[in-house]
């Protein structure tokens, strides 16, 4: 029986652990509760208040220095324990350890199981007990030297005769460290062979500097209160209650120690009231307070334990948690403080805003306040993109509004806990911080500009209201009490502008090498010649997208042709390469874009790519289907193209002659070629992106099919666009002269159609038919039906009614049409942003409203 139990614990040892690790959680949760439950909170608020601020400073950092000497034991314990732990968790462990024993002490048994728990990973439950139970022989050893200095003290010099009475005490105390030296030096078992005399030395220094440093800074604590007395007399007093509460074995010597100390410290002249506030601050500076880092300590250790089974999820949600809580604080102190400088009577007796104020952060200057919200808001924008280089900024601003608070005359103990919790939020999200820079989103950047907008309006308003000349008015409590304290938070509103623009630029500077490169057009050939391309790939040789290559072993695979604008970076169309190199390539670019604060939005693909997108994190849209020829069935005969085979007949009589004519070409036929476009664009600007436009460069990559008249005479031109892999072909550019007949178009479709099909092709891409049945129905989503109509009215420059019903006549498949974008963007943001790249005049010198609005916009310019 006793063999099945123990296989039956050492196969649940994990889960044992657990259980104990989490029962021991719940216990220190339910006594700090308690603790903080005893403890009278008015009588705590007036022994705070009777402290001034330095001394309460010292006494936190001298109490959690007095700490430190009880790292000795975790240091001796691994002596005695196989495997290594690294210095930063032994004090991590050592501090969770001491700290509960401090306060919850049972005797040791809470301090021996927790060192199991932390140090036996690598050991046997006997090699455990034997290394916890040697080091625990000396956790009082230090307490019994200072109980041979008590004794000479009272009987050798005289110092503390009043205490003489409590001698049995202190000789009982005395003789425990002899006694142990001496067992241990005798006593020849197992237990102490590998125990040297430099170790019991150690232990016991560690012991002696651990009551030593407790007995020096409760003498501290009553120095610091000034406190008229020979505190000589004191170290009897603390020694004798300490030996009284390790004998009662009460946690922390809750208690016994207490009543000691009291009726000692009366013996010499001490005030009860005094004394309590004495024993008040030393609990709360040397058990509670590092007990609560060291519970912070024990959670963070418990949740790694259940990160780790959870494969990293907990950690990264509160991590992202500490995240948006550090934005929205930020966020919120910036819009209490702008409420505050802007209708500073009107939100005092707010009582919604009163009970927030002790949350948020207040400088004593008018123009400070001001310029330290925009400031917060536009860090808070840098935190909310987790840009790395906003931590530094935030940190300092943190810092400085505590040094503030702590020196102002509205200081309070909640508000610098409040900024010292954002202190450490701001700590644990530095990680989620990752990004080179911060991009701008029309988002944010609609939201930090309509605060702005708005307290500058508002704060206008109550400066011309001030004036009695002018007939607005506003309630007295909405004015200030000068024309001079207006002014200076004018003031503060053109610096905090600037503010806002400086941080901004600082928080965006910089763009990544790649996202710089210009075309090149031998990489972009190389790729299409090896693995072929695909109906937009011949679109790269507008030179109006930047291209973005995925390698592998320094060889370009597959690349990307994309536009910046904002925060997205527009891909046209799918990638180009080897396609199973297309999901390595993907990720690749993500992650390549989401380290500079980008997001990718893919415009125009297939359903194919569409689907691969959404399981990676994409929403999608319909934007319309692309009509596909099939050349292999097409033919005149037949009712279907009755029209078109007369149409043609007719251009056979009149002596019109179709022909392709291949680079490079002539200037004096690009001259004709312009003259033709220029008469068929009248005058209107060109599109470029997902459609070409008239550039000499990109002409010359392919092969032009023209029309000439009986007299030899180019009147109509079309430029052939080869998808690479002799599948698909297409043409982009259409042009023809007012000289060219009705319906020149369709005999040049119908002979590329021929000449096609004889060089092997399958298809005849005839594009897109924009948000063709896409949001027409009323089960439409309310989405696609909002984009149907920005769509509707969003393409000014050429009209795409009637495009299907044209196309419909030659098309016999119809491919549905995608954009797919980051799940996280704004829908009507990114289509409007497509809009504004696909509208983009070319070759069209804009305006100064259009360049200012380009900046806005954040448009690249590749070309």
């Amino acid at each position: 029986m006793f063999n099945k139990l123990k296989d039956f614990i050492d196969k649940r040892m994990t889960l044992i652990k657990l259980i104990f690790v989490f029962s021991v959680l719940i216990f220190v949760v339910r006594q700090l509760a308690k603790i903080i439950r005893e403890v009278n909170g008015e009588q705590f608020k007036t022994v705070l208040a009777s402290q001034s601020q330095s001394s309460l400073l010292i006494m936190l950092i001298v109490g959690f220095i007095s700490i430190l000497p009880m790292l000795v034991y975790d240091y001796s314990i691994i002596q005695f324990l196989p495997g290594k732990f690294s210095p930063g968790y032994i004090v991590r462990s050592g501090w969770i350890v001491n700290t509960f024993t401090n306060l919850l002490g049972f005797g040791g048994l809470l301090g021996a199981s927790l060192r199991a728990n932390f140090y036996g990973k690598n050991a046997s439950r006997k090699q455990i007990l034997y290394a916890i139970s040697k080091v625990a022989l000396f956790l009082i050893s230090g307490l019994s030297l200072l109980c041979f200095v008590s004794l000479i003290m009272i009987f050798g010099f005289g110092i503390g005769t009043p205490l003489a009475q409590y001698w049995i005490w202190l000789v009982g105390g005395a003789i425990y460290f002899p006694g142990v030296l001496i067992f241990t030096k005798l006593n020849n078992s197992q237990f102490f062979s590998d125990l040297t005399t430099k170790q019991e030395l150690i232990m016991t220094g560690g012991s002696f500097m651990e009551w030593g440093s407790a007995l020096g800074f409760f003498i501290l604590i009553g120095y610091l209160m000034k406190l008229p007395i020979d505190f000589s007399l004191v170290i009897p007093i603390f020694v004798v209650a300490n030996v009284a509460g390790v004998v009662s074995m009460i946690p922390g010597g809750l208690g016994s120690f207490d009543i000691f100390v009291i009726i000692g410290l009366g013996f010499i002249g001490v005030a009860r009231s005094d004394a309590l506030v004495w024993i008040l601050l030393y609990r709360l500076f040397y058990y509670l307070l590092p007990f609560i880092v060291g519970t912070i300590l024990f959670v963070h250790d418990t949740g790694s334990k259940f990160n780790t089974y959870l494969d990293d999820i907990p950690r990264h949600l509160v991590k992202r948690a500490a995240q948006i809580f550090l934005t929205g604080f930020m966020y919120f102190s910036g819009l209490m403080m702008l409420l505050f400088a802007t209708v500073p009577n009107v939100v005092i007796v707010n009582r919604l805003y009163i009970k927030l104020v002790p949350y948020s952060i207040f400088f004593v200057s008018h123009m400070m306040n001001i310029v330290v919200a925009f400031l917060l808001i536009g860090l808070a924008s840098g935190i909310w993109a987790r840009t790395r280089r906003a931590f530094g900024p935030t940190m300092l601003v943190l810092i400085l509004s505590i040094l503030n608070t702590w020196f102002n005359e509205a200081f309070t103990w909640r508000m610098v806990l409040l900024l010292v919790l954002i202190l450490v939020t701001l700590w644990l999200s530095r990680s989620v911080l990752y990004r080179d820079r911060m991009a701008n989103s029309w988002g944010i950047m609609l939201f930090n500009g309509s605060i702005f907008v708005v307290t500058f309006v508002i704060y206008a308003l109550i400066g011309i209201a001030a004036n009695k000349k002018t007939p607005l008015h506003f309630d007295k409590a909405y004015l200030f009490p000068s024309a001079a304290a207006w002014l200076t938070g004018f003031i503060g509103l053109l610096v905090a502008l600037l503010v806002l623009v400086g941080i901004n630029a600082y928080l965006t500077a910089g763009q990544p090498a790649w996202l710089l490169k210009r075309f090149d057009a031998d990489r972009v050939k190389a790729v299409i010649e090896k693995f072929g391309g695909n109906e937009n790939s011949h679109l790269a040789f507008l030179r109006d997208k930047r291209i973005y290559f995925y390698q592998e072993d320094g060889q370009d695979v597959v690349f990307f042709m994309y536009r910046r604008i904002s925060d997205k970076l527009l891909i046209m169309g799918e990638p180009i390469g080897d396609p199973e190199k297309f999901p390595a390539a993907i990720d690749d670019f993500v992650a390549k874009a989401d380290q500079s604060d980008l997001k990718l939005v893919f415009y125009e693909i297939n359903q194919e790519l569409t689907m691969s997108l959404h399981e990676s994190g994409f929403d999608f849209i319909k934007t319309g289907e692309d009509g596909l020829v099939d050349l292999d069935s097409f033919t005149l005969s037949g009712k279907r193209h009755r029209g078109e085979r007369a149409l043609m007949h007719k251009f056979d009589r009149e002596g019109y002659q179709f022909e392709i004519l291949q680079p490079p070409f002539t200037d004096s036929l690009m001259t004709t070629l312009k003259q033709i476009s220029d008469e068929w664009l009248d005058h209107k600007a060109e599109k470029g992106f997902s459609l070409g436009f008239f550039d000499r460069y990109y002409l010359e990559q392919a092969p032009i099919a023209v029309m000439r008249d009986k007299a030899g005479k180019i009147v109509a031109f079309a430029n052939v666009m080869p998808d690479g892999n002799k599948t698909t072909t297409s043409i982009d550019l259409m042009r023809s002269s007012s000289e060219a007949p009705s319906g020149i178009m369709d005999g040049i479709l119908i002979n590329l159609y021929q000449d096609a099909h004889e060089k092997g092709y399958r298809y005849f891409d005839l594009g897109m038919s924009p948000f063709s049945n896409v949001g027409t129905s009323r089960f439409s989503f309310t989405q696609e039906r909002i984009v149907h109509l920005i769509y509707q009215y969003g393409y000014r420059l050429y009209s795409f009614e009637g495009l299907r019903s044209y196309k419909d006549k030659y098309v016999d498949n119809w491919e549905s049409k995608y954009i797919a974008y980051y799940r996280h963007s704004a829908l009507v943001f990114a289509v409007l942003q497509i809009l504004l790249v696909v509208n983009q005049p070319r070759n069209k010198k804009p305006d100064k409203l259009s360049r200012t609005l380009r900046y806005f916009v954040d448009i690249d310019e590749t070309e």
